[in-house]
Formats: structure tokens, sequence, C-alpha cells
């Protein structure tokens, strides 16, 4: 089980900020890029990983229709033909092109509400030989996790939200589980920037754990 300074860890950002954030509606996905088979898996992942956290999704989004926006595509310059999206993302040409310097096979961006829960995620992947390799599965339940909670860009780097089985399937590890499910408790906050809150989700982790006996 995760202490507190292990759960901070996972909201600290690079710069030394403590910011957490949950979704503060119902999610409403769509996907580009990619056969009706493929969205089928993204929306499956969407469906169980909101399922465990007690979240719940819906058709569409009152304000912006969609609210998560998945593209797939092969090159970062394809973003810049996309109708309109240039007013969905700031700064779209000069992120493109950071993007595409640095090789990047994936950008997630977020947007949020007044009360600082996330209101939107545009999910970009580049399919390069790494992304292309992954099953579908893999990829859907991996970027849906990364969308689910503002968590931090040293979150995973080191290691994977997912495990393997022994069947050689993919699933969350218990730990992260565990610990969206602790972030979407609705008596803590949707949005905190203060370390102490990762006090709080670690006692909801301790609480969950000593139920599950």
């Amino acid at each position: 089980m995760m202490d507190a300074a292990e759960v901070e860890r996972f909201f600290t950002r690079s710069d030394g900020t403590y910011l957490f954030a949950r979704w503060g509606r119902p999610i409403a996905p769509i996907v580009f890029g990619v056969e009706d088979a493929t969205l089928g898996v993204v929306k499956g992942a969407l469906e169980a990983v909101c399922a465990m956290a007690g979240h719940q999704m819906a058709e569409t989004d009152p304000e912006l229709g969609a609210n998560v926006m998945v593209f797939f595509f092969r090159d970062w310059a394809e973003l810049l033909e996309v109708r309109d999206l240039d007013r969905l993302i700031n700064g779209l040409v000069p992120l493109v092109a950071r993007l595409t310097e640095a090789e990047a096979n994936q950008y997630r961006v977020f947007r949020f509400d007044e009360a600082g829960a996330i209101k939107a995620c545009f999910i970009f992947l580049r399919m390069d030989s790494v992304l292309s390799a992954q099953p579908a599965e893999t990829l859907a339940l991996s970027q849906v996790v990364q969308s689910v909670l503002l968590w931090s860009d040293l979150a995973f780097t080191d290691r994977s939200p997912l495990g393997a089985l022994e069947d050689g399937h993919v699933v969350l590890r218990p730990e992260i589980g565990a610990l969206i499910r602790a972030g979407y408790d609705q008596v803590l906050p949707a949005m905190a920037d203060d370390p102490s809150h990762a006090l709080r989700l670690a006692a909801r982790l301790q609480a969950a754990q000593g139920g599950a006996h």
C-alpha cells in the first residue's frame, strides 16, 4: 500500500509543484483516425475505468459535444489540417513544431472548469513503430488511465500504469486503480494544489485496504 510520500510523487510535477485534478463532468469521447473496432476498444477502456472510479460517461457534453477527443495519426503535421483544432488548442502551430522536433509519439492537453476540475482532454497519438506495436487494448487502457486524472508529467516515466498477467493480457496495476478510486472520492476536492492533499488520498487508500479484508 502506498504511503503519502509515494502518493505525492504521482502529482508532483517536474517544476516541483503539486497539482491534482479529476473530471468534474461526465466523459463523452470521440475518436478520430481509426476504424470503428478501435473506437469500441477506446470506449470500452473508458467505460471500465469510469466504472471503477465511480464516474459517469455520457453520449454528449452539453458545452463541447465531446470532451475527450482522441486523435490517431502518422505525422504531427496532420494536426494542422484538422478543421478548427487551432481554436480548441491554443498555440497549436508551435506545439506541433515542438513535438515534431522531439519525435514525440503522444501528447495530452487538458482544459479545466472554474473550479479547476478537468472539463476536456485532447489525446494525440502519433502511430510510430513503438505505438503501432502495442495491442489496441493496451494502448487504449494506458491513454485512458493517463487522462482520467491530472497526473504529474513524471508519474509514469519509469514505470507503466499497466501490468501484464501470465496469459499476456494487460491490466491496470492494482495500486494505480486504488489511487484513481481514492481520487474520485466525493469527500475530496476535484482539484488540489497543496501537497497535504496526498495525505488525504493516502488515508483513503488505507481505509479502502482495511475495508477489503
